[in-house]
């Protein structure tokens, strides 16, 4: 068992969107669903047996959602990093993650269930910790120009073919 899960609370589409997230990445699966039993029930206005929390793995990082209610929404603020060694990759969960959501700039994209995402190449940390400034500079420059990122345009930026 992990020491620290990722929490994620929705209104009513945990396991929707735990089934969502676990179909999209590798190493990942439903672990357990609990229900709401009577006094679970009464207290949130839930019906008897409805979902209330789905544990899942996403490329092996543990995580727990539940069906808590509309008293809280997610915010760019909290995100997950998604790092990618290819540009195949960064398209794929581009694709999948952002459909239904919208997209943003910097490799950010907010999911069907509002949950904020990066889709980074690891090459770009390791760009932006070069000791000439110069390179780091071009690279910043052309990463605020994308919205999906570009591993190409990010080499040319940084002066690699």
């Amino acid at each position: 068992m992990q020491k620290i899960n990722p929490f994620l609370w929705f209104d009513d589409k945990a396991e929707e969107a735990a089934n969502f997230y676990v179909s999209i990445f590798k190493n990942s699966k439903i672990g357990s669903i609990t229900r709401y039993g009577e006094e679970g029930a009464e207290a949130t206005g839930r019906a008897k047996g409805t979902v209330m929390i789905v544990t899942f793995q996403l490329g092996g990082q543990e995580f727990i959602a539940l069906n808590g209610g509309p008293q809280f929404t997610f915010s760019p603020a909290i995100s997950f990093l998604v790092n990618c060694e290819t540009q195949e990759e960064i398209d794929e969960l581009w694709e999948k993650l952002s459909e239904g959501g919208a997209t943003e700039q910097c490799g950010w994209l907010r999911d069907k269930y509002g949950v904020s995402w990066q889709i980074v190449p690891t090459v770009l940390g390791e760009m932006m910790q070069d000791n000439d400034g110069e390179k780091t500079k071009r690279v910043m420059k052309a990463l605020l120009q994308m919205v999906k990122i570009d591993i190409q345009s990010l080499r040319q930026a940084y002066g690699q073919r």
